[in-house]
């Protein structure tokens, strides 16, 4: 396993306007995301596993293997370094407006249909006090989708559900436009879903 870099986004820092502007994702990319691939080879550093043979989801989906003394750091560097990875892969200029498939499916079986999920994914968003994510994740255990939220940079791994699309509710994803409008932000990020891209992470889980 070579050291961590940062991932390439699949667009142009300008393509996700007017919704997300070109400064914050240029600031978000560069700066926060590239903080936290440093932070994670750091402390990867300090526990002589540079090169660990696991892949971070792996490392934080067992974080009690890792030494105590770097647990914490790659928790948090470990989750935010994969985190935003997700982030920039579930977005897209070409957004086509909701699932369908067997995501759809599933949404319409868990939370009645589109419209209520989006309400339910809203609300648990605005619910996150401070900093943190809002996720759709699968359940492995009850092979069921779910909406849950994190703290700082706790990944879904870490609690072993497989994250399917995240949302940043950090201010750095946000305040350059939104300020503290919050709720905004959450409606304006609706219209850059990749639905296709997450429809093929579930259907990978599932078939």
């Amino acid at each position: 396993m070579v050291k961590y870099e940062l991932p390439r986004l699949p667009y142009a820092y300008d393509e996700l306007e007017p919704y997300i502007d070109k400064q914050t994702m240029e600031i978000h990319h560069k700066k926060h995301h590239q903080a936290y691939v440093d932070g994670l080879n750091r402390a990867l550093a300090k526990i002589s596993s540079e090169f660990h043979p696991k892949y971070i989801t792996s490392i934080l989906s067992d974080l009690n293997a890792i030494p105590e003394s770097a647990r914490s750091e790659i928790n948090f560097f470990g989750g935010g370094f994969e985190n935003h990875k997700l982030f920039w892969e579930i977005m897209t200029p070409k957004n086509n407006g909701r699932p369908d498939g067997k995501l759809s499916d599933s949404i319409d079986v868990y939370f009645d249909n589109f419209e209520n999920f989006k309400k339910e994914f809203s609300n648990k968003a605005m619910s996150i006090e401070g900093s943190g994510w809002c996720w759709l994740v699968f359940n492995q255990t009850f092979n069921k989708i779910e909406i849950v939220t994190t703290t700082n940079q706790d990944s879904p791994w870490s609690i072993r559900k497989i994250p399917l699309l995240g949302l940043d509710l950090w201010e750095h994803a946000y305040y350059l436009k939104y300020q503290n409008r919050r709720l905004d932000y959450i409606a304006a990020w609706w219209n850059v879903l990749n639905w296709d891209y997450v429809e093929n992470r579930f259907s990978e889980l599932i078939d």
